[in-house]
């Protein structure tokens, strides 16, 4: 039994009921176990174990399974190769790297404040739209929270790519699949996670996974127990190393991000990380957005609703390729969806990245100043584009400030060479 607050549990509670509701449970019946468990004061197991086994609501049109056999019979069908130009691997590679460093970078500034807020900043320093790094502000209005004029986020003090979660999983992951390769399995995941990640530098659905992992609950099961953030954001920022080694093999890819991402998430939480890694794979492989991105579909389930995400934004970005009229439209269909989640994300990463036409400092720019997750949309649109265009492209002002440097919170890793880790990357790559 795990042990909390009263108003912790509350909390918790709380967020179980509304992710319940957007897996489709019937709301009657949702709302009957609630009161059950509150009339009881049995919160703390109830709610998520018999929450899993509701029905779903009657109209409920996605197919959203967990497990990796149903996947696969959910898919659209057979998942493409692409062909590898080797000769230019170990640049894209190090332009995944960097572009995600970047973009990383580029979002932390401004993490968790509202597309508004950004807009505001940025008009009141006469520099919307973004296009470069954050610069100091001596002040910005309404007081909105903004890093102080000698922050190392901003403009002029970076000197290199300071830790962040969004880094910290692409350096363990490396790390795990040095020791694993292709026999990485959820529980080495969950071991690695044990022995290389400090508790505290863990948020959302990897805390409570983590927190599940010491109480010797094993996965997939360590992804379901008192964790109602499984369909969040956490699986999607931990694809990009299983793209950078499976190049031109987006189904590899996928597989490892499932393995990866059954830790912690469920459904949707899982179809991120696999196909962002399935994007990425891609992407290393070809010069053309689009058929990276009908690549990547063929790996998660067709009926679900990270496939309306991305069929929607590439209709809505065909529309005209307006920028503004397309987050508007993402704001209309899931800006019900906590500013961490999945889907609310990947569409804004989608978006910009369709919308940014191979322009690397516009896709990470895009990704960011729409809000919500933005340090964790600038790293995913600035790998896949880095990995699309090569470390070559990648303009100056993007790069050198970060001086090659990366660092962690990943034991035995908390200062990298970038260029090294690529390096490293491409040797271990499958090709």
């Amino acid at each position: 039994m795990l042990i909390l607050s009263r108003q912790s549990w509350s909390a918790l509670a709380e967020l179980e009921v509304q992710q319940l509701g957007e897996e489709g449970r019937e709301p009657e019946a949702v709302a009957e176990l609630v009161e059950r468990c509150r009339r009881e004061e049995s919160f703390d197991e109830r709610l998520w174990h018999e929450g899993q086994h509701l029905p779903q609501r009657a109209a409920w049109p996605y197919d959203e399974p967990s497990e990796w056999e149903e996947i696969i019979a959910a898919r659209p069908g057979p998942v493409p190769a692409f062909p590898v130009d080797t000769s230019r691997l170990a640049e894209r590679i190090h332009g995944g790297w960097l572009g995600r460093c970047a973009g990383c970078m580029l979002g932390k500034p401004v993490e968790g404040r509202s597309r508004q807020q950004i807009r505001q900043i940025l008009t009141s320093a006469g520099e919307y739209p973004l296009a470069d790094y954050f610069p100091p502000l001596a002040s910005v209005p309404g007081g909105t929270p903004y890093p102080t004029s000698h922050s190392p986020l901003l403009r002029g003090n970076i000197t290199r790519a300071e830790r962040d979660d969004d880094t910290d999983y692409t350096v363990l992951n490396l790390k795990l699949w040095a020791e694993h390769a292709a026999q990485l399995a959820p529980e080495d995941v969950a071991s690695g996670w044990l022995a290389y990640l400090p508790y505290h530098r863990v948020y959302t659905a990897e805390r409570a996974a983590y927190r599940n992992l010491v109480n010797e609950v094993a996965p997939p099961q360590s992804a379901l127990d008192f964790n109602p953030y499984r369909e969040w954001i956490g699986a999607q920022i931990r694809a990009d190393l299983w793209g950078y080694v499976a190049p031109g093999q987006p189904e590899i890819a996928a597989e490892l991000a499932f393995r990866d991402a059954c830790v912690s998430h469920t459904s949707n939480g899982i179809y991120g990380e696999m196909f962002f890694a399935a994007l990425i794979s891609a992407a290393l492989a070809t010069d053309d957005l689009p058929t990276a991105i009908a690549g990547a579909c063929q790996t998660i389930p067709a009926r679900s609703r990270f496939a309306e995400v991305v069929a929607n934004c590439i209709e809505w970005c065909k529309a005209g390729n307006d920028w503004e009229r397309t987050r508007d439209r993402i704001e209309e269909e899931y800006g019900a969806y906590h500013r961490v989640h999945t889907l609310n994300n990947a569409a804004l990463v989608l978006a910009a990245l369709l919308c940014a036409e191979a322009d690397f400092g516009k896709a990470i720019c895009l990704a960011v100043q729409g809000g919500w997750d933005t340090d964790c949309n600038g790293a995913t649109a600035g790998s896949v584009i880095g990995a699309l265009l090569g470390a070559q492209a990648i303009p100056g002002p993007w790069t050198e400030p970060l001086n090659d440097t990366l660092i962690s919170a990943v034991f035995g890793s908390q200062h990298n060479s970038i260029a090294a880790l690529a390096r490293q990357t491409f040797e271990l790559a499958l090709c």
